[in-house]
């Protein structure tokens, strides 16, 4: 349930952030920390997945940049993907913690 909200969370900020950029001033911190509650609430186990995190929160800005190429909308997709990325970056930086914790813990169980 708590995931569900904060996915339906995440788009409603990523919109108003695309589409009002001048209306709110820490949109890019609500994101992140949006993907730290979600990123710390649901852990990412496999480490595939994780990867796939961390290099989908660092390549999709630059993917991003070429929806630019599209007339009309192509501003607004840029914009959409750009704060997804940056939502993705708080999971990844919650996964990245996680992940080092339960290094940590379990190095002293041998």
């Amino acid at each position: 349930m708590l995931q569900k909200v904060l996915g339906y969370g995440m788009v409603v900020v990523c919109l108003a952030a695309t589409f009002a950029p001048d209306a709110f001033e820490y949109y890019g911190m609500v994101l992140v920390l949006i993907g730290l509650v979600g990123g710390f609430m649901a852990p990412i186990e496999d480490v595939a997945t994780r990867v796939a995190y961390y290099v989908l929160a660092a390549a999709l800005p630059g993917i991003a940049d070429q929806m630019d190429l599209i007339p009309a909308v192509g501003t607004y997709l840029n914009g959409f993907l750009d704060n997804l990325a940056v939502f993705l970056a708080g999971i990844a930086i919650a996964s990245v913690l996680t992940a080092t914790y339960n290094n940590v813990i379990a190095a002293g169980d041998n």
